[in-house]
């Protein structure tokens, strides 16, 4: 059976699925890693896929993979990712895993939207935009159907863009952004101490505690004004929330749509859908297969 390998590898766990060109997923894996053991994430990507392999029975098409950092223009390798998994930097994967097609390489949050898109058919796929929330905000953007990375790579790091000019600048320099405002990075800041995580501070919210109920919907209301930013630049038909802090549901979900109410510009009466992502943690690896399918020699 014709299938692809995804491999999304992350900064403590190799994910992976092999996916036919259907979508039928065949196969999946998350595997942790040591960051502190040199490249031993290299080494269980290598055999991940032996694995996979053996187990179809047959070699993969293609294979592709996602990871943190910029990605190459020539999409060999990840260009820039400063401060983790040292030596990724510069490694060609498709010298490293001796594949005769070349293995593609994206940003980790490009994959993801890839990922969800290839849930969605048709129109419905030509224009989606994707916030990751966890420990920071990551995203992509998909722009009248082609995948949006811009002059460097750098496009699709929604979360850092500036809902602040005068707020603290965040780890790329960004005054005041939508990462700082509900990144789980600064919770712990924005809450004065009291919580360390976003989903004690959901916790506490839901709870009925009025101090975490005022930090959290402060926190989504900032979402909701770079949302309504983002489709201003955008104009994406359908807005996909992600990411672990996404998991809060109804406490999350519920404040964005009302405060998109007010807030989105829709002069021809249209508005955007938000829906929650549906691939979990293993949207980057999808996205990772889809981009092998068609990636061209």
């Amino acid at each position: 059976m014709s299938y692809h390998i995804g491999i999304d590898l992350g900064g403590s766990s190799v994910k992976a699925v092999a996916v036919t060109p259907k979508g039928e997923t065949l196969s999946k894996q998350n595997v942790d890693f040591d960051a502190a053991e040199n490249r031993q994430w290299a080494d269980y990507v290598a055999a991940i896929i032996k694995e996979i392999e053996q187990e179809q029975g047959e070699p993969a098409q293609g294979v592709g993979l996602s990871a943190p950092g910029l990605a190459a223009p020539d999409e060999r390798s990840i260009a820039c990712m400063p401060g983790r998994l040292e030596g990724l930097v510069g490694l060609n994967w498709t010298e490293l895993l001796q594949r005769e097609r070349p293995v593609p390489v994206l940003n980790d949050g490009h994959a993801a939207v890839l990922g969800e898109a290839s849930l969605y058919s048709g129109r419905a796929a030509e224009n989606l935009s994707m916030l990751t929330l966890g420990t920071g905000v990551g995203g992509g953007a998909i722009v009248n159907g082609q995948l949006l990375r811009g002059h460097i790579g750098r496009a699709g790091h929604l979360g850092h863009i500036s809902l602040d000019p005068d707020g603290a600048p965040d780890i790329c320099g960004t005054p005041g952004s939508l990462e700082d405002a509900i990144g789980n990075c600064t919770v712990e800041a924005r809450s004065k101490g009291r919580f360390k995580t976003t989903h004690d501070l959901i916790s506490a919210h839901q709870a009925g505690d009025d101090f975490a109920t005022k930090v959290w919907l402060k926190s989504v209301k900032a979402l909701a004004a770079g949302v309504a930013g983002l489709i201003n630049v955008l104009d994406p038909e359908t807005v996909i929330i992600g990411g672990g802090i996404a998991r809060a549901g109804i406490a999350l979900f519920d404040p964005l749509r009302e405060h998109l109410d007010r807030m989105e510009w829709s002069p021809t009466g249209n508005r955007i859908r938000i829906e929650p992502a549906q691939l979990g943690e293993l949207a980057g690896a999808h996205g990772a297969a889809r981009r092998a399918t068609t990636f061209v020699l």
